[in-house]
């Protein structure tokens, strides 16, 4: 199917525009312009994680570490000892 609809196109085929926002993003138009985003709950999920992730300077600080090869690695039965 299509990766975009309009607003009438979307809700004449609502039920078939959803079932196709599992697999991926589909953009409703207006008048030509993008004006929403239909998708699935788990890439929006997986999106707001993903924020969540980026916001946090100590999370964004051991991503850098781990890119520049400086992260320390420890067995996961470490955590068993916390």
């Amino acid at each position: 199917m299509a990766d975009s609809y309009t607003i009438k196109t979307a809700q004449q085929r609502f039920s078939s525009v959803v079932q196709e926002a599992a697999d991926h993003p589909i953009t409703i138009t207006k008048q030509g312009r993008a004006v929403a985003v239909m998708m699935s709950i788990e890439r929006m999920e997986a999106i707001a994680e993903t924020m969540e992730i980026l916001a946090d300077p100590k999370a964004m600080s051991a991503i850098r570490r781990h890119r520049e090869g400086m992260a320390t690695y420890h067995p996961v039965s470490a955590l068993d000892e916390l």
